[in-house]
Parts: C-alpha cells; structure tokens; sequence
C-alpha cells in the first residue's frame, strides 16, 4: 500500500504535547513494503526507554526513539503504540539533571530535578533503588534502564530492577524473566538494541565490580551468545515477524569518557609527569605517564565524568573520595560510614596524608579512570557481541543498524540540515547531561538511522524525519 505525505504533515498528539512541532523532510511518496506494522514492540535498555540527563521522566519517554519510529510507521499503516508513561502529576518520573549555568572556569552547573516524582516511599526499595509508581496497561515500549543481555534472561531480575519491576503485575515479580515478556508480545514489528549494559556496567566502575551485583560484570561472551539468540529467535517466530536489531556502540567514544582527559591534562602542573592509580578492584597500583592520558583518539587512559570534583584535589593530602563513597553508603549513620572509612585505609593500605593522585600511598581510586588493560576488556567484548548481533541479524533476515560504525564514524562531527552535532559534552547537541544517555534531537537521529536501515533491508518507503525540531541540552 502506498501513501502521499506533503512537507507540512505533523507528529501524532503525543509529540505535540511536548512542544516539538517537527515536520517530514521532504515530499514523499510512502510504503510499508513487505512489513506488517500493526504492532510494533521496542525492545532494550534505557537507550530504548527514554532515559536522559540520569533519569527517566515523561519528556524523555515521550521523544524517546521508538515513539518516533512508531510515529513515523503510522504513516505506512503502523498501529497504536503504548508506552509506560508516568502520569503528568509524577511528570518527573525518577528524577533527573537540569543544567543550572556554568562557573567561573566554564564548568557545567548540574541540578537534580525532585519534584513531582513518580518514587514511592510507602514501600522498602529494591536493591537497584527506589520503587516507582507501578504501570498498568498495555506496553509495547519494553525499554527497562539498567538491564543486559544477561539479566533478560533471570525471572528474579524483577525483584532487583525498580524500573522492570514497575512494569510487571505483583505476581510475576521475580517470577517472569524479561525475554518472556517481551516474546508472549508477538509483534507484527520489533527493534532490539541491547548489550550495551553488558559493558557499561564495567566501564562506568572503572572496572571495579561489586561483587553484590552479579549484573555488574563483562557478560562471558558464550552466555551473551545464547541469551541473545534465544531473545531474537523468539522474538522473530521463525521469521514471522520482521525487525531491526541494533550492534552496540564502542563506549569509551561517548561523553562520559572523552570530557574529562583533555582539560585535566591541560590543567595539570608541568611538573607533575605522571599520576599514580589503582587498577581494576584495587589490587595494584599503575603510575599513569602524563603523555598517556587521553585526549581526543590518542593516550591510553580514559578519566570518566564523575572524576571532576577529585581532579582539583590531586597533589594535595586528602581522602575525600573515600569519605564521599562511605557517606554516600551509610548517610544516616556517622559510626557505620567511619568505619566503612577506616575499611577502605586498610584494605587498599593508603595513606591521606600523602599527595592525593600522585603518590603511591594516596592513588587515584580505580573507578575514576578506565586504563589501558580495562579497556582491552572493554573492547575485547563488544567485538564479540556485536559479531552476535550482526550473526543473529542475518540468521533472522533481519534489517542491522551498525550503530558501532555510526557512532564511530561521527567522531569527528556530522552536519544535519545545516546543524553540526558531535559527541561533545553538552555542545554536541547528541548526549544529555549524564554523557552517556541521547538527548531528543539525538534519539531522532538514531530513529533516522534505523528507518534508513529498515528501508534498504524490506524495500519499504518509511519517511524519516527533520532532526532539527527536536531539542538537544536545555540551557538555563
């Protein structure tokens, strides 16, 4: 079936709710192919969810990248699509950042967002956090923040996952696995883009893995394989069902890595020639040259964004980031959160009163930095998972989108209608204030991307649409 489309054609209500008023680029004559449309399910991580700026709230949900592929598929008879938006009165949802101005020096000024927040407290959290106000509905937007492959596959994940938990009745808290939610959905359509926590658990640690959080490890390939295959094949029915599967990006190439090296290095004192760091669960230390540290595509180690208030300390006497990290476990209780202190003196033997980052006695701690050798990790995995995706892709005649190779190959910047975006920290316009999550001009890019995939896959017409009417990073 084919459809005309002029320019001035707008979004579907949901995104008119929000502002945005975005048009199709062009004239277009539309088909859906070959596909079936009727219901199309979004399965993945945050990434698919919405999440921006460390929350998830209803804009985010709203402008996330399947709503925008749904609304696009609306115009080649794609069907309703259901989300679990939080409510207007808990707009807020979990909580999230808002850039309040800049200081003196051109830092950013981050504010957490707490009202009107979808948390409750009337109930004991789970050990990934708070509680959120319970969906109920249906749901083909599947996108749970936090999750992996290898969590997908675990019924008891939704006791762990506030975010998951939410979403299931009470019933079949702990009991469902992810994977057979979202293959008792059936979709005409779907989209998979998930792994990336696989890694980026790991990598945002600096390699530490808490040993509590099972999920928080490099996923062994040989179990990301066969979730993955499990997930897919399910969800395809044989190849009943059409879709598209997205590979993972490389994630030291994201904001969270990349911001903080270059100016750090500027900053540092001529005389400082190298700084000293524990290395993965603390076990050794590394002396870190100063021509090692990374700026832009050169140097060996990567700073992560939540190094920057520890930068300014270094060569001073100081174990702040012990006491931050013990007050941040234990704030309602001072005789825990000493002696939670004193634990990390003797188990990584230091010693604050010796020059902090670039003393053998007071290192720089291992989650502030990603090394060389974690990084070998890092990437020795997403080659291999992303070997599977594009394996998987393939097996089930379905439409890829390489976003290892898309994200890579923009690293240097990409003009679209005449704007420059990159994956700059807040000037870019692609990443929100947590660097690693998009902003909505940057979900649209991603939804662009995958229409543009879909269509050279199936033969289909879907119209992309104009980026440039989405939002990047809100300035105050």
């Amino acid at each position: 079936m084919f459809y005309r489309l002029g320019a001035a054609a707008l979004l579907s209500s949901a995104f008119l709710f929000t502002g945005c008023d975005p048009e199709f680029e062009e004239d277009v004559v539309v088909s859906q192919g070959p596909l079936d449309l009727s219901k199309y399910v979004a399965v993945g991580n945050s990434l698919t969810a919405g999440y921006q700026d460390n929350g998830l709230y209803l804009e985010g949900q709203i402008l996330s990248y399947p709503n925008i592929l749904a609304n696009q598929f609306s115009y080649v008879g794609g069907g309703a699509f259901p989300q679990p938006l939080f409510t207007q009165a808990q707009a807020n949802g979990s909580g999230y950042l808002r850039l309040g101005g800049f200081t003196s020096t051109g830092a950013p000024i981050l504010a957490p967002v707490t009202t009107n927040l979808a948390v409750r407290t009337d109930v004991a959290p789970l050990p990934g956090g708070p509680r959120l106000t319970k969906h109920a509905g249906a749901i083909q937007n599947w996108g749970v923040p936090g999750i992996s492959v290898l969590a997908s596959a675990t019924p008891l994940y939704g006791g762990v996952n506030p975010y998951f938990e939410r979403l299931l009745p009470d019933n079949e808290v702990g009991q469902v696995s992810y994977i057979q939610k979202v293959v008792a959905t059936q979709p005409t359509f779907f989209s998979v883009w998930l792994g990336n926590n696989d890694v980026l658990a790991y990598a945002t640690s600096g390699g530490v893995v808490d040993p509590a959080n099972p999920f928080g490890i490099i996923t062994p390939t040989a179990q990301f394989n066969a979730i993955y295959t499990q997930l897919v094949a399910g969800l395809s029915r044989n190849k009943a069902a059409k879709g598209i599967v997205a590979t993972i990006p490389d994630v030291r190439s994201i904001p969270f890595f990349t911001t903080v090296g270059p100016v750090f290095k500027a900053g540092l004192p001529s005389a400082v020639t190298a700084v000293v760091a524990l290395t993965k669960s603390g076990a050794a230390r590394k002396v870190i040259p100063r021509d090692d540290i990374r700026v832009g595509t050169t140097g060996n180690t990567l700073f992560t964004l939540t190094s920057t208030p520890y930068l300014t300390l270094i060569g001073q006497p100081t174990g702040r980031f012990w006491r931050d990290q013990a007050r941040a476990k234990f704030p309602n209780d001072a005789a825990a959160m000493n002696q939670e202190i004193r634990r990390y003196l003797q188990n990584y033997q230091l010693d604050t009163t010796k020059a902090f980052g670039v003393s053998a006695e007071n290192p720089l701690p291992s989650a502030l930095i990603l090394d060389a050798d974690e990084q070998a990790d890092v990437q020795a995995a997403t080659t291999a998972y992303n070997a599977t995706i594009r394996a998987q892709a393939q097996a089930n005649d379905l439409a890829l989108f390489d976003v290892f190779e898309f994200f890579n190959n923009i690293q240097s910047g990409l003009t679209v209608n005449g704007v420059f975006h990159s994956p700059a920290f807040i000037t870019g316009n692609l990443f929100s204030l947590d660097g690693v999550h998009l902003t909505p001009r940057g979900n649209a890019i991603v939804a662009n991307e995958m229409i543009r995939a879909i269509n050279a896959k199936y033969g289909s017409t879907i119209p992309t649409i104009d980026v440039t009417q989405f939002r990047a990073v809100l300035f105050p």
